[in-house]
């Protein structure tokens, strides 16, 4: 073959590439419309009684395994996510003698090419990652790639980490790392990985973490592959908009990570419909609409990923208890979780649901428990959420919070405009926050009443540079007064409004 026509040849190929999801200048694309469903495996559900912990932090029953994940995958689907991530699943090499509460957790692995017996076999795992494929979901697993639980089994290459068990040394932990991540990808096609403690981690070894996995799967998507090749890597950075930056994201120059948990918009969130876990709450709407000033810290490489809770931090339905603010017995309860849902189906970016938050699960009582008693019971802040997964029998106004999220989620996927889209702040005021969110010729106004009474929002639809307007949920048009779209939003209310010429 000349030169000439291998050059000819690879230009091509260049051109077909540059159309893939995968390619690097279309990851933003590709990793904001993901609809992410964090499930906490040891606490979700029991599909094998021949498994499980069944002790652990939190209140569950702690006998989650994989099979109890993959029976729960249809009605996951049903919710509308397109993803799912659990947490560690590698074996943490259980002994009857010590306490185990912590290895049900799986933050601290010995084996992380095994999968924990106390979850299930290699081929349970095979099992739930195809079955998820088949309902068109990614799956993400959860890496720990800064610290283990010591005497850790060597990988299939003989590489071990290097230093102590927490934090691990780098770089001569890379390769063993790197392996860990290349080598699920391929054993069961997974899709991504959630970063635990990222900050542990040095940007410059995330980096070439980052590439090594990119460059897998557009190899792996270059032979024909359908999953296994999005890439997708999230961190746990929990800290403030400068730390996320500087441990996650890396300078613009040399990117680190390409995605992290956005933890600063996250408290502005339950601070102005509840409170956060320190009890800072009763907080405008104003100022939640100013939480998104804080991505000005982030470099142009960033794509942040906005959740209402995790397994490290109060259910919402807790945090409205803590406020004050009701139990699942009154409407103000059920209302402010939809209100919550609803600013995370209009933020850009992926946006991350932590399992039972759409049926507004909470710990009753815990609102009101002694804090400095918690740990006679194992329920204290950090992993009182660790609840078992509810299914059936289900109470009407949990069914319709979760019926609520699915319809917000079908919403989403329509409409690129508010997962990729721009944003104009309209109106940020006490209690009422407008937003208009514009992708290409997709425009959607998004509408939140954070107070407890009625406030009307009104607009000139020349301002508004339309002359149709559709309730975006139930899809049926919306009268205009005039040359003005006026609006009378409910008390903790929410509403998508589709605009058209």
């Amino acid at each position: 073959m000349t030169r000439n026509l291998l050059t000819a040849l690879l230009a091509v190929a260049c051109v077909s590439c540059a159309t893939r999801q995968w390619q690097y200048s279309d990851r933003r694309t590709s990793f904001n419309q993901l609809r992410i469903y964090q499930i906490m495996v040891e606490a979700y559900a029991d599909g094998d009684s021949t498994r499980g912990y069944g002790s652990g932090w939190g209140p569950s029953h702690h006998l989650g395994d994989l099979r109890g994940i993959t029976q729960q995958l249809s009605r996951i689907a049903e919710l509308g996510v397109n993803a799912i991530w659990l947490t560690p699943v590698f074996d943490s090499d259980r002994h009857a003698e010590e306490d185990d509460r912590l290895d049900a957790t799986g933050y601290f692995a010995r084996d992380y090419f095994s999968i924990d017996p106390e979850f299930g076999s290699l081929e349970d795992a095979r099992r739930l990652v195809d079955a998820a494929h088949a309902l068109g979901l990614y799956v993400f697993f959860d890496g720990v790639f800064g610290h283990h639980k010591g005497d850790v089994v060597p990988s299939p290459t003989g590489r071990v980490p290097a230093g102590p068990s927490n934090p691990v040394e780098y770089p001569g932990s890379l390769d063993f790392y790197t392996e860990v991540a290349l080598h699920w990808i391929d054993e069961l096609n997974i899709d991504g990985w959630r970063l635990d403690q990222a900050y542990q981690v040095p940007p410059p070894m995330w980096r070439r973490i980052r590439e090594a996995v990119e460059q897998h799967c557009r190899q792996r998507d270059l032979e024909g592959n359908q999953w296994g090749t999005l890439g997708y890597m999230v961190a746990e950075v929990w800290r403030g908009e400068a730390e996320i930056a500087r441990d996650a994201y890396g300078p613009a120059s040399t990117p680190a990570l390409l995605s992290a948990f956005d933890f600063p918009l996250r408290y502005r969130l339950v601070q102005t419909l509840a409170v956060e876990e320190s009890g800072r709450g009763g907080l405008p709407a104003s100022h939640l609409a100013a939480g998104y000033a804080t991505h000005a810290a982030y470099p142009p490489h960033a794509v942040p990923n906005l959740m209402l809770s995790n397994h490290d931090l109060l259910r919402f339905g807790d945090l409205i208890e803590r406020a004050g603010l009701g139990g699942p017995d009154t409407a103000q309860y059920w209302a402010r979780l939809r209100a919550a849902h609803s600013f995370l189906a209009a933020y850009t970016g992926p946006v991350t649901f932590y399992y039972g938050e759409e049926t507004g699960d909470e710990v009753a009582g815990f609102a009101a428990r002694v804090e400095d008693k918690c740990w006679e019971v194992f329920q204290c802040d950090d992993h009182v959420a660790r609840t078992s997964g509810r299914f059936t029998n289900l109470p009407p106004a949990a069914e319709k919070l979760r019926e609520y999220v699915a319809s917000l989620m079908r919403v989403r996927a329509r409409h690129p405009a508010l997962w990729n889209g721009s944003r104009q702040s309209l109106v940020a005021g006490e209690a009422l926050l407008v937003d208009m969110k514009v992708y290409g010729e997709d425009r959607v106004l998004y509408l939140l009443n954070t107070g407890g009474t009625n406030r009307r929002a009104a607009f000139a639809t020349a301002q508004l540079g339309a002359g149709r307007f559709t309730d975006a949920v139930t899809q049926e048009p919306m009268a205009v007064t005039g040359d003005s779209l006026v609006i009378d939003l409910p008390g903790l209310s929410a509403l998508f409004v589709a605009l058209a010429d």
